[in-house]
């Protein structure tokens, strides 16, 4: 964990939402990261690289290209899943950032479960990283709307299993 940060510039976010869901379902729609570009807005492109057995999590290397207006940026990622504990953790390989970190955790609670969700990073372009900093939270919490409607989608859906 060691990163040291250069500024206090960088944008983070951090959220925790209740949903009419189970964690499980919701731990299964965040770590299918191949169907992102279904849902995610700016996401356009997304590839699973490889998944790796590890003990007791998973270690998912994925590509994800990012588009918002001018720009288009392919990013890797290093995805650990660890499905008993309802956790995922992702973190950056190589692309446009200094860096980029982001936690998911569910968990059950009467009526569904508690999501929480925070990213941090940082771009290594300033001009990129001045243009995120102004719709940073705006864009995060329409990404966290996202997964909210694809579960919509998928588990309210007529015929989709119950909950």
């Amino acid at each position: 964990m060691g990163r040291t940060k250069e500024s206090d510039e960088m944008p983070s976010h951090s959220e925790t939402r209740t949903l009419p869901y189970s964690a499980q379902q919701m731990y299964d729609l965040v770590a299918d990261v191949g169907n992102y570009p279904k849902f995610l807005p700016w996401t356009a492109a997304a590839r699973v690289r490889s998944v790796t057995e590890q003990g007791d999590h998973e270690v998912m290397l994925a590509d994800l290209v990012i588009s918002f207006k001018v720009f288009r940026e392919r990013f890797g990622s290093r995805v650990t899943l660890w499905s008993e504990q309802n956790r995922i953790h992702t973190e950056y390989i190589d692309g446009p950032f200094h860096y980029l970190e982001s936690n998911w955790t569910f968990r059950e609670v009467e009526g569904g479960s508690e999501v929480h969700f925070d990213v941090d990073f940082e771009f290594r372009n300033r001009i990129l990283q001045g243009a995120a900093g102004l719709f940073f939270n705006e864009a995060m919490q329409r990404v966290v709307r996202a997964f909210e409607r694809r579960a919509h989608e998928l588990y309210d859906a007529p015929g989709s299993k119950p909950r």
